[in-house]
């Protein structure tokens, strides 16, 4: 399994934001996206997941174009259902993963709050709650777009267990953040400085 991206280039609005970018990320590999904000690193990981059209380049996950399936997006929204309890917003994505909700919830320290309607939920439970869709998804690639952000460090401690098991897996990572990550080893990428 590799993640190949060549020569891509993106614009947002009038400006190009990616510019010739090319890595590729090994089975059990891991991509910190680097810079400041606006340099384009949420902008790529949209592109990757196939929500950004590019404007040129290739984008290829084990070869194929189209891999979709294959690939689980986390962005800055936690893309949490409020009206449905912890356990209901896990249970779509494992009905098409054949994987537990439980398991999911359980890794991010959630089972206590399985029943709880998710507009009950802190800030904090909410990002855990959208970190525990990965676990559930089975998808071996992993785009992160500030995983961490309003998490405690037990839980930023717990996520870098789920992260290990990932990669030991053969699983892929591919994450933008400006806090320290648990990712031992990753490949760095510094995207460009950001409009004024």
């Amino acid at each position: 399994m590799r993640l190949t991206v060549s020569s891509v280039s993106a614009f947002r609005g009038d400006r190009l934001v990616l510019d010739r970018i090319s890595f590729a990320v090994p089975a059990g590999g891991a991509l910190l996206l680097l810079g400041p904000n606006g340099a384009g690193k949420s902008t790529l990981l949209r592109a990757l997941a196939g929500l950004k059209r590019l404007d040129a380049g290739e984008i290829r996950f084990d070869g194929e174009t189209d891999f979709a399936g294959r690939a689980a997006y986390l962005g800055h929204q936690d893309a949490i259902k409020p009206g449905l309890t912890a356990a209901e917003n896990l249970a779509f994505i494992a009905r098409i993963s054949g994987r537990p909700a439980k398991a999911g919830l359980a890794a991010l320290d959630l089972s206590r709050l399985a029943d709880l309607p998710a507009r009950m939920l802190s800030a904090g439970q909410k990002r855990r709650l959208a970190l525990a869709r990965l676990v559930v998804s089975g998808a071996p690639l992993w785009l992160l777009d500030e995983p961490t952000l309003g998490v405690d460090a037990a839980s930023v401690h717990a996520f870098g267990q789920i992260l290990a098991a990932h990669r030991a897996e053969g699983g892929a990572v591919v994450a933008a953040t400006h806090l320290p990550l648990p990712l031992p080893d990753a490949a760095e990428l510094a995207l460009g400085e950001a409009a004024p």
